[in-house]
């Protein structure tokens, strides 16, 4: 292979596996991670191969799987446990080579053109099985040379599958398969493409650049990048860092239809919103709130501040106005809450009004004795408040963590 060699890494059936591991009795047998199956939010995380052999799929009711599969295992989530593993994952990838970028808790691009010697599919095969005798983990491996192909080849054999796709291998292994096999096309933008004739990935690579961007914008001109094989993009290592918005959201065991239980909800999840921007020392201008009704009707409504937030009072107050202003009083089976739009906390201005000039006048003669000290020194040496970035068990054990994992240790670490 000429150019960079940029490899995909994804664990196969992670949490599955790591069950399987940690409880030698489920080896070789179907097993699905849900939640508790006596309640609606028992919906299957992930499931072990054997039981995809059986028909049981991700995001598919306990319920509706355990027809499918009578003997099907049903496992409570371990967080601990596969937050544990995925950092081990990673820091061998990172012992291989430093160009790493994660981009989940199970998967993540490496690039190992600098380090992978002449025998570069021995270098992958060798890897493969390294991952698996010292985490005990099976993983698919995409190699080729850019990051897109690189995702798209490491679905092609599941589980242990390597496969190299090529920039000239794209119309032989690619341009048959429909649009939505290609990552980072959506049920949505496949119904859009489909008014234009495009069903199928060869068809988006042969539709005119200019009439993609015309109906998609910036979207339609690298979707028919990536469907000729092309992918600029640089495997980044601070990338995982890049936080574009925090949300949180919870499916309800008995649908709401009272504004008290609304009401509360909504704080609950502004509470967990503000402790992760707190987390991350980051604050953001648009909330937003997603309600799924009981026939299963999703909308999402958001509103844009003037001065970004993190405070769950203040995310709640936009929240429940979101609410008040579209909910029609349907049952809620599904509420979210997402501020997006996020900055640094520390880099925030705050726009001065008739109601915070005071405070700021208040706290001017104190930024301007710091000021003064850091000028005499010409260091940063004092600032007004302090960021922090203590991650503990708790706030994992009630947060999403697939992003959240890696704030635990530096990616970017040279071995």
């Amino acid at each position: 292979m000429s150019g960079r060699i940029i490899l995909h890494i994804d664990l196969n059936s992670f949490f599955a596996s790591v069950e399987q591991l940690l409880q030698p009795h489920l080896a070789g047998k179907p097993v699905a991670v849900a939640g508790n199956p006596k309640q609606r939010r028992g919906i299957v995380i992930t499931c072990s191969y054997e039981a995809r052999a059986y028909g049981v799929k991700t995001t598919m009711h306990v319920r509706d799987a355990l027809r499918l599969c009578p003997h099907l295992e049903i496992v409570a989530p371990n967080f601990p446990a596969y937050r544990d593993y995925s950092q081990r994952f990673f820091a061998l990838l990172r012992d291989v080579s430093p160009i790493l970028q994660p981009v989940s808790i199970d998967e993540g691009y490496l690039d190992i053109t600098d380090v992978v010697g002449e025998h570069p599919l021995q270098f992958v095969d060798q890897l493969q099985q390294r991952i698996y005798t010292e985490l005990q983990l099976p993983c698919s491996i995409g190699v080729a040379p850019n990051k897109f192909l690189a995702k798209m080849a490491s679905d092609m054999k599941k589980p242990m599958g390597i496969t190299v796709l090529r920039k000239r291998d794209v119309p032989q292994m690619l341009w048959h398969l429909p649009v939505t096999a290609m990552h980072g096309v959506g049920a949505k933008t496949a119904e859009k493409l489909k008014t234009l004739h495009v069903t199928t990935i060869g068809q988006l690579a042969q539709t005119e650049r200019h009439e993609l961007r015309r109906h998609f914008g910036v979207q339609g001109e690298q979707m028919h990048e990536r469907a000729n094989g092309q992918d600029r993009r640089a495997v980044d290592p601070l990338a995982i860092y890049d936080t574009k918005s925090v949300g949180n959201s919870t499916t309800f065991a008995q649908n709401l239809t009272e504004r008290v239980a609304v009401y509360e909800a909504v704080k609950r999840l502004s509470v967990k919103v503000a402790k992760r921007l707190q987390m991350k020392s980051l604050a953001g201008t648009t909330v937003s709130v997603m309600i799924r009704t009981a026939d299963w009707q999703t909308y999402t409504r958001s509103q844009t501040v003037q001065n970004a937030l993190q405070d769950e009072e203040e995310i709640s107050r936009v929240a429940w106005m979101l609410v008040e202003r579209h909910w029609q009083g349907e049952p809620i089976r599904l509420l979210g809450v997402t501020v997006s739009h996020v900055i640094d906390a520390q880099a925030r201005t705050e726009q001065l009004n008739l109601f915070n000039f005071e405070q700021h006048a208040q706290e001017e003669p104190i930024l301007t004795l710091l000021d003064n000290i850091n000028a005499k020194y010409d260091k940063q040496l004092v600032m007004k408040g302090m960021k922090k970035r203590m991650v503990s068990d708790e706030y994992y054990a009630n947060t999403s963590f697939s992003k959240d994992v890696f704030l635990h240790f530096d990616v970017s670490k040279k071995s």
